[in-house]
């Protein structure tokens, strides 16, 4: 899994069967200190996440897995919103 902030919401009229009544929403990943890792992407909603959460997200086989039983094609989900990030030196 890996961390992203939640920049904005994608609407789509046209859209597979199996997304119908999920969110699409755009996802900057970011490293543990909170700065911008990468390119942005668009991702599954699985949780009910918003603008500016800072979220955990999958990504290949493991993306489709949060919407078990339900068989739904996914490259990028999100999973879980992220309460704090504590970095402790080792």
């Amino acid at each position: 899994m890996r961390l992203g902030r939640v920049t904005g919401k994608l609407w789509s009229t046209a859209r597979i069967a199996q997304h119908a009544g999920k969110r699409y929403l755009i996802v900057q990943p970011i490293d543990t200190d909170g700065k911008d890792h990468g390119s942005a992407l668009v991702c599954l909603d699985a949780i009910g996440a918003g603008p500016g959460d800072v979220i955990y997200w999958a990504r290949g086989k493991e993306a489709s897995l949060a919407f078990y039983p339900e068989i739904v094609s996914s490259d990028a989900t999100v999973v879980g919103i992220v309460d704090q990030i504590a970095n402790e030196a080792s």
